[in-house]
C-alpha cells in the first residue's frame, strides 16, 4: 500500500471467501489508519464494515449512511443486504 493520504479499493475480496474477506477488511483498516479509504463493492456484508456506506443508482447517490442507519430506511441497501444474507441461510433446494 502507498503512503497517499487517500486510497481507492476496487472490489478488493471479489475473489474471497467470507472469513478472508474479514481478515482482509480488518487488515486494511489497520495500515490505513488515519487516512481514507474508498472500498467499492457489490458484497454488501462486507459494505456494513465500512463507516459510512454510499449507495448509488444509475450513477446517481441514492442513500448515505452507517450500516445501522440505512437498515432502518429500508431502502436499497436494506434489501441489498437482505437479499444477500438468504445466501448464508438458505438450504439446497429452498427458492
Amino acid at each position: 500500500m502507498s503512503d497517499k493520504e487517500i486510497l481507492i479499493f476496487d472490489e478488493p475480496a471479489a475473489a474471497l471467501d467470507p472469513i478472508a474477506e474479514m481478515k482482509q477488511f480488518y487488515a486494511i483498516k489497520q495500515k490505513i489508519e488515519g487516512r481514507t479509504a474508498i472500498l467499492i463493492s457489490h458484497r454488501v456484508g462486507f459494505a456494513r464494515l465500512a463507516d459510512r456506506i454510499l449507495v448509488l443508482d444509475k450513477g446517481r447517490l441514492v442513500e448515505s449512511g452507517t450500516h445501522d442507519e440505512l437498515m432502518a430506511l429500508d431502502g436499497i441497501y436494506a434489501g441489498f443486504y437482505k437479499e444477500q444474507a438468504l445466501w448464508y441461510t438458505q438450504k439446497e433446494g429452498d427458492e
